[in-house]
């Protein structure tokens, strides 16, 4: 092969697929395996590495000089090594409780705090015997309830604001007169908007109830309507702006809605469903629509691009004035479930609960809002903003990527290509959007349910990461437009269930109500500056191979692969604390209150991995 890069990168994939393993699972047979990939994939690199250097280092005495500071430098990360691979080799201690997120049999008598926690708190589901029969029933009459409702909700979310890049290629630059950035800027402001109101509006919906996300629906709706009649730049950027007020706050709030209804164990499943279907469903059906709206006659005013905006934004308002009547509240007051339900619904969330709280929600304080930025949620917010870097450019711009890919087959291809790449008109385009969000939205069904069955959320993470990375890379690496639809695929296929997977990660790991309220908002809020980078990675002036952009992307899934397993080895090591009572003196001197507020900060807390 002549070079050193990719043979690198497969030796260190190797490495990653190992030490997964190795953190997700206790199972030796497996663990062993992972041995082989680990040291099979570090062997090599070495060396590879040394000879990158020295191939890149002339003339002699700089040669001398580069081999001695890779190997002399390289031997600081093994004094590191050494310190971390005695701590392994000398931990002998292992917890005898690894599985459950709850420890609420354990007896606790270090204190009289820790007996008071113990008898008062962590009882839970004793006043109300669940029936397994009857939870599955009401799990299934959740299921009908809630997540075709939520999925519907959010796949218009996700519509009315990807609208702008089908309606991008339907000439909405030429009408409003953009030139360079423009559209660049005003999808920036939408981002911009959507982080500031977040927060606020996810501690709205605590305080008002369901009602709220109606008004959300209703007033992103309106919105959209708005947006069929710009006719300048300013008025894209106004529009924008509300689009992000408006819209700010429904993925958090759906969550955070979930999470009253269904344990930690459960999330995953239903999230996956609603958040992992409706961007890939909305993406495929949007195309549809745009098509579809694009093909029939004009009426009025309301010509080409402004069809799309226009009908699209009806349909929401629909929804949102269905929403006002039939929106589901949390599990004490909804009108959906009976008196037996009810209490079957809130002796459920007890018993997943250290804490009991029966479905009250505790005061909102200051140092409640604060202390929900945890490292877990702190890297997961981290993970979840690279995410939107890579998988919101990839949907906003997938209309054009596909287009573009008519321009390179002309430069490169010839004769070769297929006619319906070569000959890709604007309703093709469009329609050439939805295979990779079909496959995607399958694909997002598999993992939720492997997440669900495995109880964990590490490993299927780092599975889809590496379909991301693959994709990435086979787009920087050639010009072939078949291979490069392909890598769409992959791409968007990879990022589709990380974004549930990274908001049930912390929702599943935080606690009280108040917490949970603010993490879920943090992680959709702050990781929206992820989408404001995303609006700059497909610009003009890098297409029609857009090589900068899918560069910055690969950049991005890589290290949010190495933050995920980070994330899976600190949640192991804190488990392990708690379990062998490291974190037992947080009990001790502490009022009732101040123990039902501590949440996930309570010893008998157990995250999830």
């Amino acid at each position: 092969m002549k070079q050193r890069c990719i043979p690198i990168f497969v030796s260190v994939l190797l490495q990653v697929i190992g030490y997964a393993i190795a953190i997700s699972t206790k199972n030796p047979h497996a663990r062993y395996a992972a041995c082989f990939l680990s040291v099979a994939g570090g062997s090599p690199s070495g060396p590879m590495y040394l000879t990158w250097a020295t191939d890149n280092s002339a003339p002699d005495t700089m040669r001398a000089v580069t081999t001695a500071v890779i190997s002399g430098f390289g031997q600081l990360g093994s004094v590191i090594a050494l310190d971390e691979g005695l701590d392994i080799i000398l931990s002998t201690r292992v917890p005898s409780k690894m599985k459950g997120d709850v420890d609420t049999d354990q007896e606790i008598v270090k204190s009289d705090s820790l007996e008071l926690a113990s008898k008062e708190h962590l009882e839970g589901s004793t006043k109300f015997e669940i029936d397994p029969h009857e939870e599955r029933k009401l799990l299934r009459k959740l299921d009908i309830l809630l997540l075709p409702l939520f999925t519907l909700i959010y796949c218009c979310n996700f519509i009315d604001r990807t609208a702008i890049g089908n309606a991008r290629i339907a000439g909405l630059e030429k009408d409003l007169g953009l030139q360079g950035f423009d559209l660049n800027i005003a999808l920036t402001t939408f981002y911009i908007s959507y982080v500031i109101i977040d927060i606020p509006s996810n501690l709205a919906l605590k305080h008002f109830g369901s009602s709220w996300i109606a008004f959300l629906v209703l007033a992103f709706g309106v919105v959209t309507i708005g947006s069929a009649f710009m006719d300048s730049f300013g008025a894209l950027i106004a529009t924008r702006v509300l689009l992000g007020f408006s819209e700010a706050g429904t993925l958090s709030g759906l969550v955070y809605l979930l999470a009253r209804f269904y344990r930690r164990d459960e999330l995953i499943l239903r999230v996956g469903v609603f958040f992992g279907l409706s961007p890939t469903l909305a993406g495929g059906f949007g195309g549809l629509l745009a098509s579809g709206l694009l093909s029939v006659p004009d009426f009025g005013p309301v010509k080409t691009w402004r069809k799309i905006f226009l009908i699209e934004g009806l349909l929401t308002i629909t929804l949102g004035l269905f929403l006002c009547i039939f929106m589901p509240s949390d599990p004490t007051k909804t009108r959906l479930l009976n008196d037996r339900e009810r209490a079957l619904a809130i002796a459920r969330i007890n018993a997943d609960q250290v804490v009991k709280t029966s479905g009250k929600k505790e005061p909102t304080t200051l140092k409640l809002v604060w202390r929900s930025f945890s490292l877990n949620t702190l890297l997961c917010t981290i993970s979840f903003t690279m995410i939107n870097i890579s998988f919101q450019g990839l949907s906003l711009f997938l209309p054009t990527v596909v287009n573009s890919l008519r321009k390179l087959a002309h430069q490169t291809a010839g004769h070769t290509m297929i006619k319906l790449l070569v000959f890709l008109a604007t309703v093709e385009a469009q329609l050439r959007t939805v295979p990779p969000y079909m496959v995607a939205a399958a694909w997002a069904l598999i993992v939720s349910w492997l997440s669900y069955r495995m109880k964990q959320r590490c490993t299927p993470l780092f599975i889809c990461l590496l379909l991301q990375v693959i994709g990435y890379t086979i787009a920087i690496s050639t010009k072939n437009p078949h291979a490069r639809y392909a890598a769409c695929f992959l791409s968007v296929a990879g990022g589709s269930p990380t974004g549930p997977l990274f908001l049930t990660w912390v929702t599943d790991n935080s606690a009280p109500d108040t917490m949970r309220a603010v993490t879920t908002a943090v992680i959709t809020g702050f990781g929206q500056i992820g989408s404001v980078i995303a609006v700059w990675t497909y610009i003009p002036t890098d297409a029609p191979d857009y090589h900068h952009g899918n560069t910055l992307n690969l950049s991005t899934a890589v290290t949010v692969c190495f933050i995920t397993l980070f994330n899976g080895w600190y949640i192991l090591r804190e488990n392990n604390r708690r379990a062998r009572g490291e974190r037992d003196s947080r009990l001790t001197d502490k009022t009732l209150e101040e123990i039902e507020q501590l949440g996930y900060l309570h010893p008998g807390f157990r995250y999830q991995l």
